[in-house]
């Protein structure tokens, strides 16, 4: 056989699957327990004749979808939910209304797709659902629109219930959002930092727009896909410089019950906007910063700033009190931190999306250092600087 042709034969072999061995079983593990549950539970809801159906076999393509690929568009509740009804009405009308059951199905599914398209919940079984419909036999005609309920809304709603749970119980978010969040926190127009840099929201919505096809993956996720991709390309170029090699060690940090006098002197103090909190084997259980004492002290725009933390750092001569009196009512939790190893890079998000300092923590998760954006700007110019001087350097090597 010619080279070019078994070349032409491989070209179809799908790669290697990335995923792990876990993912594979949660997967298989979730059908299981979704189609089990959607099938004794329509068993038990619906009359027990020969002639009801209590479990229609587009379920096991839906479960496929719910269990094995939860991210997905085609995946979410509105997907399985609309596209099964309309399909399921489209498909009993043109079985009442088209004789020939081949003209039927092709009618059904194409007007199907163009209704789930419409509605935007396309999901794939949902063509099963409308064949079913026209082909399913005397049965399913003789239910009319019944079928439409159960068992195909029944069945749906059920399995939906099932991946709703087993997926978030097993690590996996569900649903999952399909649109890209742009928030603006500052209540400008401007887009996060991280946003201005590399492609922004509307490369990404142009280049989705001149691909003109339906992908089988949320926008968030690709956007993710892409900016993590983007990351380890500048790992590869720079290096990794990671949290221990640019963090303060000698961290100022308060526990649960330090009052919140003494909390805000030591802010004072070292010119500190956070001091993270920590328990008496120095594990982080909290973060308590300026923002978290102006938030309680009630202050607003216009009103008096000193007098109002007076009344919140000054401690109540009685043995109970609403007020907050200690650094554990306060503090924020839980909180985002990162281990001694973690690549700084990794952090830069976080960072520029509003946080200004993020805890260091060991392999036993006790504090080792506290990581703030003067750090990290200190360790990207220190590599870019770094890299900047070697390029002359490579120059003048190829110049010889």
């Amino acid at each position: 056989m010619p080279d070019s042709i078994l070349l032409w034969f491989k070209s179809f072999v799908p790669p290697r699957s990335n995923v792990d061995r876990f993912e594979r079983m949660r997967s298989c593990a979730g059908s299981l327990f979704g189609i089990l549950l959607a099938g004794l539970a329509s068993y038990a809801i619906l009359p027990r004749e020969a002639a009801t159906i209590w479990l229609i076999a587009p379920m096991g393509a839906s479960a496929v979808l719910l269990f094995a690929v939860p991210a997905s568009p085609l995946a979410q509740p509105w997907s399985i939910i609309g596209g099964n009804l309309c399909s399921a009405l489209i498909g009993v009308s043109c079985a009442k209304l088209i004789q020939e059951p081949a003209l039927a199905a092709a009618v059904a599914i194409s007007l199907a797709i163009g209704a789930m398209f419409l509605a935007r919940c396309i999901h794939p079984p949902s063509g099963a659902v409308a064949l079913t419909a026209v082909l399913g036999g005397p049965v399913v005609h003789d239910m009319g629109y019944a079928f439409v309920l159960a068992p195909v809304l029944l069945n749906s709603v059920l399995l939906l219930l099932a991946a709703l749970f087993f997926n978030n119980a097993t690590g996996r978010r569900y649903p999952h959002a399909q649109q890209s969040a742009a928030p603006h926190p500052h209540q400008t127009r401007d887009e996060l930092p991280i946003s201005r840099l590399g492609f922004s929201h509307e490369d990404l919505d142009a280049v989705l727009k001149n691909y003109n096809q339906v992908i089988d993956i949320g926008r968030d996720d690709l956007e993710e896909i892409f900016l993590q991709t983007e990351m380890r390309a500048y790992h590869r170029r720079f290096g990794e410089t990671r949290c221990q090699d640019v963090m303060s060690r000698d961290v100022v940090a308060v526990e649960f019950a330090t009052s919140l006098d003494e909390a805000w002197r030591l802010l004072q103090t070292h010119r500190l906007r956070a001091l993270p909190v920590v328990d008496r084997a120095r594990h982080v259980i909290g973060i308590v910063s300026r923002t978290d004492f102006l938030e309680h002290a009630g202050v607003e725009v216009h009103t008096g700033l000193a007098a109002q933390l007076r009344t919140l750092l000054h401690r109540v001569p009685f043995s109970h009190s609403d007020k907050p009196e200690v650094v554990g009512q306060i503090m924020s939790r839980p909180v985002v931190s990162a281990g001694v190893d973690m690549p700084v890079l990794e952090l830069v998000p976080r960072m520029a999306d509003g946080l200004h300092q993020i805890p260091v923590v060991d392999a036993d998760g006790k504090l080792a250092g506290m990581l703030t954006q003067s750090d990290m700007i200190a360790a990207l110019y220190e590599k870019n600087l770094a890299a900047a001087r070697s390029l002359p350097a490579a120059g003048l090597r190829s110049a010889a």
